[in-house]
Formats: C-alpha cells, sequence, structure tokens
C-alpha cells in the first residue's frame, strides 16, 4: 500500500538535487563575452578570427575600424559609447585587451597609453583585467602604411613599457605576429591571417 523507505529517501534526494545542468548555466554564461576589447581594424581582424575559431570569452567585432589611440583618449568619445554598448549587451567586462594602434601621424605618446588604460578600467567592470599589446608585428622587411615604417614596433614598445610600469597594473600577453601571406593589403589581416590572430588570442588569454 505505501512506497518503501528507500524508494521514498531516493524521491526525497531527487527532487532537492533539482535538473542536473541547472547550476552549471549560470557560471557558462557568465563566462561567454566576458571579455571587451578596444583598438581599431587591426583589432577587428583579431576579433573575427577569435569568433570563426569558436572562441567566445571575447566580444566579437563591433565596428572598432580607424579607432586609433587617439579615438580613446576621451572617456566620452564616440568610441567609448560604442564600447559601452556592448558593455550594456554583455554586462561590464570582467577582462578588456587594449591594443595600441596608431596612424603614422601623429603616432602615440606614452602619456595617451596610460590615458587608455585609465579609460578602459572606467568602463569595466571592479578590478577588471587589463591586456595591453601593440599591433601585430610583420616578417621582416614589411610594415603597415598606415602607422609607417616602425609603426606597429613603436606600438609593441609601448605595451611592453606599461607591462613594465607597476604603477599600471596591466598584462603584456606577447606579440601578435602577421605573416606576408597572411596579409591581405599591406597592414591588414586576409581570412588564414584572421584565424591565425584569432589562435593567437586564445593562446594570449583563452
Amino acid at each position: 500500500m505505501f512506497p518503501s523507505i528507500p524508494k521514498i529517501i531516493a524521491s526525497t534526494m531527487l527532487l532537492l538535487a533539482g535538473p542536473a545542468t541547472s547550476m552549471s548555466l549560470p557560471t557558462q554564461q557568465a563566462a561567454d563575452y566576458s571579455m571587451g576589447f578596444i583598438g581599431c581594424s587591426m583589432s577587428e581582424n583579431v576579433a573575427q578570427g577569435y569568433a570563426a575559431i569558436g572562441a567566445k570569452r571575447m566580444w566579437g567585432p563591433y565596428g572598432t575600424g580607424g579607432l586609433v589611440v587617439q579615438s580613446w583618449t576621451d572617456s566620452n568619445s564616440a568610441a567609448w559609447q560604442k564600447f559601452d554598448q556592448q558593455a550594456a549587451k554583455y554586462g561590464k567586462p570582467s577582462a578588456v585587451w587594449v591594443q595600441i594602434c596608431i596612424f603614422a601621424n601623429p603616432g602615440a605618446t606614452y602619456a595617451e597609453v596610460k590615458q587608455l588604460i585609465a579609460n578602459a578600467r572606467s568602463h569595466s567592470a571592479p578590478n577588471a583585467t587589463i591586456y595591453l599589446t601593440g599591433q601585430p608585428q610583420y616578417d621582416a622587411g614589411q610594415y603597415c602604411f598606415l602607422a609607417g615604417q616602425g609603426g606597429a614596433e613603436l606600438t609593441d614598445r609601448l605595451a611592453q613599457q606599461a607591462a613594465n610600469d607597476t604603477t599600471q597594473n596591466v598584462l603584456y600577453p606577447g606579440t601578435f605576429i602577421l605573416h606576408t601571406a597572411e596579409v591581405q593589403d599591406g597592414c591588414h589581416a586576409n581570412t588564414a591571417g584572421q584565424q591565425s590572430l584569432g589562435k593567437q588570442a586564445v593562446a594570449f588569454w583563452g
């Protein structure tokens, strides 16, 4: 007439446990797109390749073409408004990749780089991790005409300078590399180059 004691215990434990996946879903959702980025079309190339290989921690492309350092030094600029739209969509990021992008003229100064870092902190979650890199480097004898000869190297030096400056508290994960066969116009990555950059990004921050 009545269920056995073992069956009652088993049923009670099942009710208390709930669905097996109920606790894991929010954690997975929080990890996806929890990392923002700022930069230019070079950053878009990385984000395109990152998404193409199925990585999801970092945001996808959101229209940063042409947004060099000076576009990000004003915390209320149109560039930061774009960033804030993404943050409204995904939540303020717990990590941000800052790519130092330049045109040959005016280039960039270390003071401007520090302002980028400060702005990235103010638009992100408290205690967000900041990754800082320069533009991609090319094979010997190649350079991006937009940044000018030696321009990409300058951005990489500035990134390393900031990482070595303990007052900035940023991480320099390494240098992005684009080989000649991966470049479509002297600067930007072709499809193969995008995927290569995406894989490098995964190696840098997952």
